[in-house]
């Protein structure tokens, strides 16, 4: 969220730039979801030391930690 402060200046600045003064929290709760994946899937040592040197093995170490990302969802339902 802005700050209060902020958010008259951005306003006196109008079309001139700025960030918009909306925030959507809807779209900020998925991006902290996508955030969250993304940071989990880091932690994979794979993935995180980059040591293939083709792009499609590198690919193939994301889905392969996806599938098992969503499995272990799946062991968890009761």
């Amino acid at each position: 969220p802005e700050p209060r402060d902020q958010q008259g200046h951005r306003k006196r600045r109008g079309s001139r730039g700025g960030r918009p003064v909306g925030l959507d929290t809807d779209d900020y709760k998925n991006r902290n979801v996508i955030e969250r994946r993304f940071c989990h899937a880091k932690q994979w040592r794979g993935l995180a030391t980059r040591y293939d040197k083709h792009a499609i093995t590198y690919r193939a170490a994301v889905l392969i930690h996806a599938a098992i990302a969503w499995t272990r969802t799946l062991s968890d339902a009761p």
